[in-house]
């Protein structure tokens, strides 16, 4: 059998910069339901036409993979596949944020239109290659693409345009070069959505790395951290887990934790305080103050204060920037000293802003 042209596909940073004969052949070839080889950074990819139901056969065929197996939609770019409501939203830009064009897979209970012959139970696997010639590539094409490594199920991935073109020779119209992938290694996979944050295969990237660039560190600061500041602790925590969809927040890679600009350690929270959130079933009871020292200030990755003083004081102790919780810029007074209607209102308070800076967690 003769083997399959191989075609130079040189770096680039748009599909004007490709030559247009080779995006021309490329887009040809998958609007007729043929299968094209394309290089990532990982391993080499088989790629057919996301929204043709019988090329996405065509290389379920070739490959030899069973139908409950995923295909991943390759993007050019990490905007039009983020479009739209997705859940748990804040968590996926930043993943992808950190590692987008790169070796990460996220299948994400997400699905656009046109690619719902590739998804699987709801879910949909999405990754932006970092070869600049393939980006380009899809981004110059008018439909989407679909792609699975360059191999048979059970092989060793293949790694340089030769060894695509000599294994499959006629199953594909032609294979793209972009010389030896670099890494040799599949993507990780990352399943991530309501209660799942699951590594279905690691790469590059491990569930640590993963777990830290989705979530984030909270750290809510108030005077004593005897009752605002336990309560946004306790409310935030109620509320990730809501939105979350899971009670384990650190399997997301989220820490929540309280301070005081003039606490010392050890103390409890306020009777009032406890009593107030004992019927949401957020228990304070086991909480003991503790101070905003530079230690913790450096380890948060959100510092938000519940007075414009605290701020100040920080300001004065840590070059990490804090914020006030409002988002409206307005303090939440102390309520020591007063009754229950006092702590509620300050308690109603606290989740109204926490509720408004939640769009910005998950």
């Amino acid at each position: 059998m003769a083997l399959p042209p191989i075609l130079p596909l040189p770096d680039a940073e748009s599909p004007g910069d490709l030559p247009q004969e080779l995006v021309q052949r490329v887009q040809e070839a998958l609007s007729a339901g043929e299968l094209v080889a394309i290089p990532t950074e990982t391993v080499y990819g088989l790629a057919a036409r996301g929204d043709d139901p019988d090329a996405i056969e065509r290389l379920r065929t070739v490959k030899g993979r069973s139908p409950e197996a995923p295909f991943t939609w390759h993007a050019g770019s990490g905007e039009r596949p983020l479009e739209g409501e997705v859940p748990l939203g804040a968590l996926v830009r930043r993943l992808t944020e950190r590692y987008w064009p790169g070796p990460l897979t996220l299948v994400l209970p997400h699905i656009p239109k046109g690619l719902e012959a590739v998804a699987q139970d709801g879910w949909l696997g999405i990754r932006v290659p970092a070869h600049g010639g393939t980006r380009a590539l899809l981004d110059g094409l008018p439909f989407p693409v679909v792609a699975s490594s360059a191999n048979g199920s059970g092989e060793e991935p293949l790694t340089d345009a030769g060894t695509v073109a000599s294994r499959f020779e006629d199953q594909v119209n032609c294979v793209l070069d972009g010389g030896p992938s670099p890494l040799a290694m599949g993507s990780s996979v990352l399943r991530l959505g309501p209660d799942r944050f699951d590594l279905l295969r690691e790469g590059c990237l491990n569930a640590e790395d993963l777990r830290r660039a989705a979530g984030l560190r909270l750290l809510f600061v108030c005077t004593g951290n005897t009752c605002r500041s336990p309560m946004a602790e306790g409310l935030a925590r109620a509320l990730l887990a809501e939105r979350l969809g899971s009670s384990d927040l650190s399997r997301f890679g989220f820490e929540v934790q309280s301070a005081g600009v003039f606490a010392g350690p050890g103390s409890p929270a306020s009777h009032e305080a406890v009593e107030l959130l004992k019927p949401r079933s957020i228990d304070l009871s086991d909480h003991r103050s503790q101070p905003a020292d530079e230690t913790l200030l450096q380890q948060s990755d959100r510092i938000y204060c519940l007075t414009r003083d605290h701020r100040n004081l920080l300001s004065e102790r840590t070059s990490q920037k804090a914020q006030l919780l409002d988002p409206h810029g307005e303090d939440i007074p102390d309520p020591i000293g007063g009754g229950r209607a006092v702590y509620a209102a300050c308690a109603e308070k606290i989740e109204a802003c926490l509720r408004e800076r939640m769009q910005e967690w998950v």
